[in-house]
């Protein structure tokens, strides 16, 4: 069953949030720059304009101008955007966000894919336990991957393309992976990696490179994902009871993750940020969301060293972005068609820079169609 849908009202929940927002309890400083995790006087501007400037009731309404849509897959309540192609040959496109982000990120991107040449009949789901799709009642209850194939088989299509980054692109390779007869191609931002397989070639110079980058980048910005791949519940009465802690855990990635030189606003609106958090904090689902980190480590099978994805694949590399692979470490896993470092952009491209984005799935789409059989 699919039913559109709107983000609901509610003055309660609305009158609760700004109570929080006006009673926080700030915690000490003994910097005043970023070298510690989130800035103290930054975070204090954001929540006062959370709380004194942003108006939900406006922004609300310019988020239900959006094609938003509920569907019920196996049971499941699935929430998508759905922005139509021009005509019967647009391309069918699965179009995947990754965490902290969500479908506020893709509002630009989606637009210029859907209304361009080729044009692309544009589906943007949000995952399992984020926003507004159902939050899972038990660990590992639904699996992404095969969910989304359900939809676009609802939605008409057959056959379709897949993108995504961050998570999104982990979604991406393991739906090309299991269903390769009907991914027509993959684009990827971000490279998954398998176990070494036996009589493998040994690493190449930039791959031991990458590997160096990132056990700094582990080192130095990953601490996120440990927490939230081992106790994911401790975390999460926190950041659910407190909007500026909210604020402080995702908005501090969006300003080290992407290509903005230390000042977020310069690529992200204050708006933009809040629209993001109210989506988690409006449907309680920040705890659900890093549940997911949790349950890709310790319960979702493991990709093997002999997995190959045999669809043709596009990897989308952003200068900016957490840590960038080679070509050949992609090549180990992914039928590697086109392969693209980007001047510019960082770990959120759909925002950041949806003209180089939807180009290069353009040029992508069309190198994959020419080399179909007729």
């Amino acid at each position: 069953m699919i039913v559109p849908f709107q983000i609901p009202w509610d003055p309660e929940g609305l009158a609760d949030l700004n109570r929080r927002l006006t009673a926080t309890r700030w915690n000490d400083a003994v910097v005043s720059d970023w070298s510690y995790g989130m800035e103290r006087g930054f975070l204090q501007k954001l929540v006062g304009y959370w709380r004194d400037q942003y108006v939900w009731a406006e922004r609300r309404a310019a988020l239900n101008r959006l094609p938003h849509f509920r569907a019920t897959i196996d049971g499941y309540g699935l929430h998508y955007l759905h922005y139509r192609g021009r005509g019967p040959d647009a391309v069918p496109l699965l179009l995947m966000n990754g965490w902290p982000s969500s479908f506020v990120e893709y509002q630009r991107l989606a637009v210029l894919l859907s209304q361009g040449e080729p044009s692309f009949d544009v589906v943007v789901p949000t995952h399992p336990g984020f926003g507004f799709s159902d939050r899972p009642t038990r660990p590992y209850q639904v699996e992404p991957a095969d969910l989304y194939p359900k939809l676009m088989t609802a939605l008409g299509h057959d056959r379709f393309m897949v993108s995504g980054t961050d998570v999104g692109s982990g979604v991406a390779t393991r739906i090309a992976l299991h269903y390769p007869d009907r991914v027509i191609a993959a684009h990827v931002s971000a490279v998954a990696e398998k176990p070494w397989a036996a009589g493998a070639s040994p690493p190449t110079a930039s791959e031991r490179d990458y590997e160096a980058r990132a056990e700094i980048w582990d080192r130095d910005e990953g601490g996120y994902g440990s927490i939230q791949s081992s106790k994911p519940q401790s975390l999460a009465f926190a950041l659910a009871d407190s909007p500026a802690g909210l604020a402080s855990w995702i908005v501090e990635k969006f300003r080290n993750w992407s290509d903005c030189d230390g000042d977020v606003l310069s690529v992200f609106p204050p708006e933009v940020l809040i629209d993001n958090l109210m989506i988690y904090w409006t449907t309680n689902t920040i705890g659900s969301s890093v549940r997911y980190y949790y349950e890709a480590s310790h319960l979702r099978p493991k990709l093997l060293a002999a997995d190959f994805v045999r669809p043709p694949t596009a990897v989308a590399m952003w200068p900016k972005d957490i840590a960038l692979a080679p070509r050949e470490l992609a090549a180990r896993l992914y039928n590697v068609q086109r392969y693209t470092v980007f001047p510019k952009g960082g770990h959120f491209p759909a925002w950041e820079q949806p003209v180089l984005y939807a180009e290069d799935l353009r040029q992508f789409e069309r190198t994959v169609r020419l080399s179909l059989p007729r």
